[in-house]
């Protein structure tokens, strides 16, 4: 986890998590996860950065955008954030991204994987979290 604060009323926040995506979540051929799983991770985050903003888990109220750009496989890390964007009295902007830092390599056998010189941008989103009144 990271987090960094750029404004006095958090806009600029950012949460990020690490998660190893293990094999048994990929449901499809190629070795590939559902985007439902991804939605999940952002909504750990979103969590957190609500935490760390108003002492309240909140309630995620909607998705105003959300974008499938790559494949996420079991075997991967990703590395999602939570980007505080805007606030108003109780809803709070969000922006999420999803990049894959590790990925595995099954060519050259099952435990193999490698560390990614470059992070994948796989999922972008945008959503709304309403804090209690």
């Amino acid at each position: 986890m990271s987090q960094q604060e750029q404004g006095g009323d958090g806009v600029g926040m950012v949460v990020t998590h690490r998660r190893y995506v293990p094999h048994a979540h990929a449901h499809y051929a190629g070795n590939l996860v559902d985007g439902a799983y991804v939605l999940g991770l952002f909504g750990d985050v979103a969590t957190e950065l609500m935490i760390r903003l108003d002492g309240d888990e909140g309630l995620f109220a909607s998705y105003a955008e959300v974008q499938f750009l790559g494949p996420l496989r079991g075997g991967d890390v990703v590395e999602v954030s939570a980007t505080l964007e805007g606030r108003g009295r109780r809803s709070r902007q969000m922006a999420f991204t999803a990049h894959v830092v590790c990925r595995g390599a099954p060519d050259r056998g099952p435990n193999a994987a490698d560390a990614l010189p470059q992070p994948l941008l796989i999922t972008i989103a945008r959503g709304t979290v309403v804090a209690p009144a």
